[in-house]
């Protein structure tokens, strides 16, 4: 046994395998102790973001993302412990979390639910009845608040009224702490998909534009793992692949595909659109929500609506063209005595009107580079509608900052898996995987009669599996349902090219000759059976609009490590214990 050893240490063969073996499981980096609520994403301007929490780079490894352990000295095991938790949390309450780099303080915040009362006509008040309580002046120009002197004095008025209805959610998206840095694809961890198709063909540099562009809004938007690459099919139709990891993203289709063309109109004439034109967009809480000046209202039984509002600042050509816009523009009084502009000013998302704006009369001519953007949404109750407004905003405040895209985008498929199915995928995959590697050591060993060709064979497609996962870690590739089938795939013809080796080593030693040439002619059959894989294989990395592209990756990256690496060992281990 001894001298086995030594010589299959001496072999540089397999101490090649052992290496990339090494290598691979350093890749992975398994460990299924690790626990806690990997962070996922954290949102702008949220608890976690103000308390320094970052979100994870999208090129960071899986067990190198920041984890939750504690909070409030709980301990948080797993994803479900930190969303029960959240949820008892009150509002302007001090939290402490503690992760893999640090400890963070934060206050939780309220969940504001407001209500706007009838409106009170001309009504004489005492000023000092107005403490603690909120009044908008109904032209929208003034808010009373606190007076520190007693005087009657003659409004018109809105009442305010803010209900604390829960506390606001940290920020956090979080999932269960992964056990090794292989990337789940969408298959397995539970995601959306979307395929998106350009409405007509563009260049390949529009479609860089297009890619770098989505890319930037699912960032703005908040959400983290998330792939988009182009991709194409054998006709030559171009496509957008999208894969967002984790929940149901449903909120971000119709962002996705929305052109983006952002204008704002003047008399018919163009004074500024989203992207350049616009320097910066307001996402805090002090420039941006509902708007306090038109809130929420009852249009019809089950039917509410609620307005947002949010400011932005123009470059100084933009303003400069406002400016031109209105110069010639008449002064007009409204029904308030307030002073307008004779023209409004327009506002259009993809050529459809979304809202429109008085202009004030100190406006004309001016190039006013602070601007208030304002829109709506409904739903069948106030906080529906509250919902609604709330997305609608979001998604316009993140197509501003990014600008249109060259090119209006069809969506042509969206597939959604829930986490749930893409841990039974997980599962099933693994249990399989034990089952079909059982199954082969026993057919193995019931053709040969020899253990000292079953053992090689199944170190040998262990090996394989852990340095196709090694390299996939490495070059962070996801691992989805069709990166297994690709991998059974390698493993499968593995296990042909071994019966290959076994078949002509035993042949050369029942004839007591020709052991390199045995092994020669093991290694011309294998070759040929390599090389016709990956040509079959090539076709696949555009078929299905790139939708096969996991499958044929990994078939072609497993076949070349079987080939180059674990083959060759496995004929060195054969030879060394049949010659023993």
């Amino acid at each position: 046994m001894k001298e086995i050893v030594k010589q299959m240490l001496k072999s540089v063969r397999i101490i090649i395998l052992v290496v990339f073996i090494i290598m691979s499981l350093v890749a992975i980096h398994p460990d299924p102790t690790a626990e806690g609520a990997a962070i996922r994403s954290v949102a702008r301007n949220s608890s976690a973001s103000l308390a320094g929490i970052q979100g994870p780079s999208p090129t960071s490894t899986p067990m190198s993302k920041e984890r939750v352990l504690e909070i409030n000295n709980e301990p948080i095991t797993n994803a479900d412990d930190y969303t029960r938790y959240v949820l008892t949390l009150e509002p302007d309450r001090s939290v402490q979390i503690k992760t893999t780099k640090g400890m963070y303080q934060l206050k939780t915040k309220p969940l504001i639910n407001v209500t706007y009362l009838d409106e009170w006509e001309n009504r004489t008040v005492e000023q000092t009845s107005l403490i603690n309580k909120t009044f908008t002046l109904k032209n929208g120009t003034k808010t009373v608040k606190e007076a520190n002197e007693t005087k009657n004095i003659t409004v018109t008025v809105q009442k305010t009224l803010e209900t604390v209805i829960g506390t606001e959610d940290l920020g956090l998206a979080v999932y269960d702490s992964p056990t090794n840095n292989v990337r789940k694809g969408l298959d397995l961890q539970g995601g959306t998909r979307v395929l998106l198709k350009p409405a007509h063909e563009i260049s390949q540099e529009d479609m860089d534009t297009v890619v770098s562009n989505l890319k930037e809004r699912l960032n703005v938007f908040g959400l983290s793992d998330v792939i988009v690459r182009a991709a194409s099919d054998l006709e030559g139709n171009q496509y957008v692949l999208i894969e967002i990891a984790g929940a149901n993203q449903e909120e971000v289709k119709e962002l996705i595909a929305k052109q983006g063309k952002f204008e704002a109109k003047v008399a018919n004439t163009t004074v500024f659109k989203g992207g350049k034109d616009i320097t910066y967009v307001c996402r805090s809480a002090d420039c941006s929500g509902i708007d306090p000046m038109r809130g929420c209202g009852q249009m019809a039984q089950n039917q509410w609506a609620c307005s947002f509002r949010f400011t932005i600042s123009l470059s100084p050509d933009a303003a400069q063209q406002q400016a031109d816009a209105t110069k010639d523009l008449e002064v007009v009084v409204g029904e308030s005595k307030e002073e307008y502009l004779s023209e409004k000013i327009y506002l259009y998302l993809d050529d459809t009107l979304v809202d429109e704006l008085n202009i004030g009369a100190d406006l004309k001519g001016k190039a006013a580079t602070d601007i208030m953007i304002s829109g709506s949404g409904a739903g069948a109750t106030q906080q529906d509608a509250l919902n609604d407004a709330l997305n609608n905003m979001k998604r316009l405040q993140t197509i501003l900052i990014t600008g249109s895209l060259p090119v209006k985008m069809e969506v042509q498929k969206t597939d959604t898996i829930s986490p749930v199915l893409g841990k039974d995928f997980v599962k099933n995959a693994f249990v399989m995987a034990i089952l079909a590697i059982f199954s082969v050591a026993v057919i193995i060993f019931i053709r040969y009669r020899q253990i000292k060709i079953s053992i090689p064979m199944i170190f040998t497609m262990i090996s394989e599996v852990i340095i196709i996962l090694g390299v996939a870690a490495l070059i962070q590739w996801n691992i989805d349902m069709a990166a297994i089938a690709g991998i059974i795939v390698a493993v499968g013809t593995g296990v042909d090219s071994q019966i290959v080796i076994a078949d002509e080593t035993l042949r050369g030693e029942s004839q007591k000759f020709g052991w390199a040439e045995r092994i020669k002619k093991a290694f011309f059959i294998i070759m040929v059976s390599y090389l016709t894989s990956v040509a079959s294989m090539i076709p696949l990395l555009f078929a299905g609009a790139g939708l096969l592209k996991g499958f044929a990756l990994t078939s072609i990256l497993g076949v070349s490590i079987g080939v180059f690496i674990t083959r060759p060992a496995f004929a060195a281990m054969t030879e060394i214990l049949l010659k023993k």
